[in-house]
């Protein structure tokens, strides 16, 4: 590797090798050497006599972010996927893992053992919370400093490449999760090199990243450079992107267009489709629109309000962000049009939000949940739907997901109902670091109505005690605890229903104009902090999907145009045929598919 680092404002820059220290030279603001440094060195820059430094382009951070950083040669790896054809995220199930308490061992490693359970499972494309270094041995991953890197304890970069290529051989595709919005404040030395950031615009944890002011354009490289890299050198198939609404970019061509651009053009070189996924809480289909019409150009995008949608009226929550959310109509709106704000008073937000979704778009393009990351940790308790819906409940769930018009998405362990919460957990090694996160998110929950949901008074569990990180590592052991049959149940269930996913076109269909939902049967006057307790169906094209939320039995009215057979029922169920229709028996909160 020759040595090469941007550091346009220094009036010198040394490459430090050991204890020797070798001055660089310097052309258009880039330092550089002739010096051959061979894979497995570590080296480290030291800026106008600095302390050394890691590169802020490094692939590998052996001793952690403050260490020096170390020639990683990406080619060395036995790929054995030449034939992989690659896969895209549009109308294909996703699964969501956290690497470091996806098993007991938190490795990339000790994962690939269970990526046959994935296969098993119907899984198309697993996706990787961040694995960028941070400073600590377990956290969520948000606060990474390298955008280049892997975070060593997950086994570095090595260890994600052949992560990647035993997915492949399965048949599975990879998208990493990544953080271009901000970095992490432990191990964050990019302002000694050069204008990384910009107090122009501010985000949710500071300085935002420069990408419209001077020298822009070599951060911007920076973050494009990384990107092609993750599908290059590591063979990834999509990328998650991040809070894209904090990369703020007044330039004349919006950095996610740029990486569109960039991507699609990579895509035709390697030809395999290679997949930009956007994390945006706008509302606004600009994301997924055509760069040659102006918009940035994603893949797909992620759809809270179907989430939301969804959770408000199976658990009845109505606390901070559900407000506005929890009844058959709102969710009739986002299995129609995607988005419940699109232009609408947001009263969590206080204004008009959102912009609608254009007719004709297809559904695929949302990537829709009934649990995420966020969503389960972001609770006060991280606890997960399970540890207050019934299994039948907890069916419904799946269905309205998996067999939605959009690309659905699992967050680990969810496919057996696991008891496993997944809380924040943090381990900064510095202690006031580890007390303002400790403080910060105490301050965060007070006034959230916690107190209304969990019972009285709550002690939000502290993010850098032991027991939130060892408390969320998955307990699979629950698929085989005779006295918790519910959880193989509820395997059964989400396999069957990604096979029907597959197997039905008007189930895998992501036309929105052929979804529907009718709904009758609730009681009227109830609370309104109470869950939905009335009948739905489904339309999806010709397929029905048939749901009692209610705790008795209830002959559900579907109206079809030709006879339907009962492909899947969570409990048995009976159909009788009416001029139009039929008549479809349920068991209380059950769900009965008819295609």
């Amino acid at each position: 590797m020759l040595p090469r680092v941007w550091a346009p404002s220094a009036a010198r820059v040394d490459l430090v090798v050991g204890s020797s220290r070798t001055p660089l030279s310097v052309e258009d603001g880039w330092w550089s050497d002739d010096r051959d440094l061979p894979p497995g060195t570590d080296y480290a820059y030291s800026v106008d006599g600095g302390e050394p430094r890691p590169d802020p382009r490094s692939a590998w951070q052996p001793a952690g972010v403050h260490g020096p950083s170390r020639v990683f040669d990406a080619s060395a790896f036995p790929w054995t996927d030449d034939g992989w054809a690659g896969v895209d995220p549009r109308g294909h199930v996703t699964y969501e893992l956290h690497v470091g308490t996806f098993t007991p061992g938190g490795t990339l490693t000790s994962a690939i053992d269970h990526l046959d359970d994935l296969v098993s499972l119907g899984v198309d494309l697993v996706e990787l919370m961040p694995v960028a270094p941070f400073n600590g041995e377990h956290g969520w991953g948000y606060d990474g400093v390298g955008l280049f890197a892997v975070h060593e304890p997950y086994g570095g970069p090595v260890a994600l490449q052949a992560f990647v290529d035993a997915a492949h051989a399965r048949g599975l595709g990879v998208c990493l999760d990544v953080v271009h919005n901000h970095m992490g404040p432990s191990g964050n030395y990019l302002a000694e090199f050069g204008p990384y950031f910009t107090e122009a615009h501010q985000t949710p944890w500071g300085s935002a990243i420069n990408l419209d002011g001077e020298d822009a354009d070599e951060v911007r490289r920076w973050i494009c450079d990384s990107v092609l890299r993750w599908f290059g050198d590591f063979h990834a198939d999509a990328l998650r992107l991040d809070a894209v609404h904090a990369l703020v970019d007044f330039s004349d061509r919006h950095l996610l267009a740029q990486l569109s651009d960039e991507v699609a053009a990579l895509a035709d070189r390697l030809g395999r489709p290679l997949s930009l996924i956007a994390e945006s809480d706008l509302n606004d289909p600009v994301s997924i629109t055509p760069t040659d019409e102006g918009g940035w150009g994603m893949t797909a995008q992620w759809d809270d309000d179907v989430h939301h949608a969804l959770h408000a009226l199976v658990t009845g929550e109505r606390h901070g962000y559900y407000g506005d959310f929890g009844s058959p109509e709102v969710l009739q709106k986002v299995l129609t049009r995607a988005f419940l704000h699109d232009g609408t008073f947001s009263t969590f937000r206080g204004l008009d939000w959102g912009r609608p979704v254009p007719p004709g778009t297809d559904g695929h393009r949302f990537v829709v949940a009934a649990s995420t990351h966020d969503q389960v940790g972001n609770r006060a308790l991280g606890d997960r739907p399970s540890a207050r819906l019934d299994p039948g409940r907890l069916a419904v769930e799946a269905a309205l997901v998996l067999l939605s018009p959009f690309s659905p998405m699992l967050f680990m362990g969810e496919e057996w109902g696991t008891r496993t919460p997944w809380q924040f957990f943090t381990d900064h090694p510095e202690p006031d670091l580890g007390a303002a996160v400790r403080d910060g998110r105490r301050r965060e929950f007070g006034g959230h109505g916690w107190d209304v949901l969990y019972g009285g008074d709550i002690e939000v569990p502290d993010p850098q005690a032991p027991l939130p990180f060892q408390d969320s590592i998955l307990t699979r052991g629950e698929l085989d605890d005779p006295a918790h049959p519910e959880h193989a149940r509820i395997l059964d269930w989400y396999r069957g229903l990604i096979a029907l996913r597959r197997s039905v076109p008007d189930l895998a269909s992501g036309d929105l104009s052929a979804t529907d939902l009718v709904w009758g049967g609730a009681t009227e006057g109830g609370p309104h902090d109470v869950p939905w307790d009335g009948w739905m169906v489904l339309h999806r094209g010709a397929a029905r999907v048939v749901i009692n939320l209610s705790g008795e039995e209830v002959a559900v009215p579907v109206h079809t145009d030709g006879p339907l057979d009962v492909v899947a029922a969570w409990d048995p169920a009976s159909v009788e045929p009416t001029p139009g229709g039929a008549l479809v028996l349920t068991a209380p909160r059950s769900v009965v598919v008819l295609a």
